[in-house]
């Protein structure tokens, strides 16, 4: 049987705006992200997301990791004031005073988290049950009982921009939810 050719794959319908969108939808979108660093970088852009369409993020993620050191929380969690300007000042990124400092206060949480013996991936699934959580394809949750149970935990480590709402989105994108269309190639069945 010959396989279906990407541009003619049936996807989830937000997947379907252009080239950017389709790519990320065909390759991150719903895969399980299990490394601690990556899923943090994955929630702090999110958490830029908030207010805008998560294909501006798209747009903007390199300039992101070049003026965010790559998204290491070592380097992050050390900004200063003037690092706070510097990002305020590249028009590459969006420039919010309160997500620049959710950001740095972010990598400040998740070494705080590490110091503590909270490695933030397995912290994370293991409030998931440590799997995916099918959804059967026709979910229109914003939110769940799970996310607003990760956001009040990650609040209370001192995340900001975490809100159950940005969290549902971030679990749906790393894959802690599975929210693929029933008619997407990429659906899976509870």
């Amino acid at each position: 049987m010959p396989s279906i050719p990407p541009q003619d794959r049936c996807r989830c319908g937000w997947a379907d705006s252009n080239a950017l969108m389709r790519d990320y939808h065909d390759n991150e979108w719903g895969r399980p992200v299990h490394d601690s660093r990556a899923l943090w970088e994955k929630l702090m852009l999110d958490g830029f997301q908030a207010g805008l369409s998560w294909n501006t993020i798209l747009q903007k993620r390199e300039a992101f990791k070049l003026a965010f050191d790559n998204f290491q929380p070592e380097i992050i969690a050390q900004y200063t004031e003037a690092d706070v300007e510097r990002l305020l000042a590249n028009a590459g990124i969006v420039r919010s005073r309160a997500k620049i400092l959710a950001t740095i206060g972010g990598a400040r949480a998740y070494l705080a988290m590490q110091e503590a013996g909270e490695e933030f991936a397995p912290f994370i699934w293991a409030l998931a049950g440590n799997a995916p959580i099918l959804n059967g394809g026709d979910s229109r949750l914003t939110q769940s009982p799970l996310s607003q149970e990760i956001s009040g935990a990650l609040k209370k480590r001192g995340f900001k921009f975490v809100g159950p709402v940005i969290v549902y989105a971030w679990m749906q994108a790393t894959g802690i939810v599975n929210d693929h269309a029933r008619d997407c190639f990429l659906y899976q069945k509870p």
